[in-house]
């Protein structure tokens, strides 16, 4: 069974718009310093593959893989040079026949499996696929900072000017938290029309710990444990959990 992916990511015509509102960031920067040295990097969940082609860029050989057509759509257009190689996958149980150096799980993708049996096939099945000496790298929002308070059409409201549609604007907002579990919507407004293009979301915030059990369990041998883009140690008030998983 193939997971369903939120409207954001599976329309182009929304796909366009995401890739619009998200440029480059400290998060990317501290994913681009991972390894100096040209390596096999797969980029699980690349979405429009902005940072698989700034990866290939540096002389890494790159697979972005992502389950949402509408991303990779978008990813395959901006890859003019074919320096990338972009495979339509699930990240819980792709099988490629090869290992990896590095992979990588950006932009809080891990937060869209909402149940351990999920979670841990996706780790499990990226384990299966890291080389010796392998890394898997990858953030969640940390629970305790509780960023989705934050998540409302005041604090998040943004406009950019999209090529072909026009200025565009985005919010955020809320519709309800119960567990571990948020679900928001993601509203884009074409402001030239008027017309909305709303797509539901649902995230999971797991605690660092259940982050923990859940590597163990995929055969993780070793993790460290980071809580911010500039690589100071996790403590519990960090905004983000970094694990920076070995096998």
């Amino acid at each position: 069974m193939r997971m369903p992916v939120d409207d954001a990511f599976a329309r182009y015509d929304m796909a366009i718009l995401y890739d619009s509102f998200n440029t480059h960031g400290v998060d990317d920067d501290f994913y681009l310093g991972l390894s100096t040295a040209p390596c096999r990097i797969l980029d699980l969940g690349c979405g429009t593959g902005s940072l698989s082609l700034r990866l290939a860029a540096l002389g890494h050989s790159v697979t972005g893989l992502d389950p949402a057509p509408g991303m990779l759509t978008v990813a395959r257009e901006k890859d003019k040079a074919g320096r990338v190689r972009w495979i339509a996958g699930d990240a819980r149980d792709f099988a490629l026949g090869e290992t990896f150096n590095l992979i990588i799980m950006t932009g809080h993708v891990f937060q869209v499996f909402l149940e351990d049996e999920e979670t841990l096939a996706v780790l499990a099945n990226a384990r299966k696929h890291l080389a010796r000496d392998g890394q898997l790298v990858f953030e969640s929002r940390n629970p305790f900072a509780r960023a989705w308070e934050c998540w409302t059409a005041e604090k998040t409201r943004e406009q950019t000017d999209v090529a072909g549609v026009g200025p565009v604007e985005v919010f955020y907002h809320v519709n309800g938290v119960w567990d571990d579990l948020v679900r928001f919507d993601a509203v884009f407004t074409l402001l030239e029309t008027g017309e909305q293009r709303i797509s539901p979301s649902t995230l999971r915030f797991p605690s660092p710990e259940a982050i923990a059990k859940l590597l163990t369990e995929a055969g993780f041998s070793s993790v460290e444990w980071m809580g911010d883009w500039v690589g100071s140690a996790f403590a519990p008030d960090s905004a983000e959990i970094i694990a920076i998983a070995r096998a």
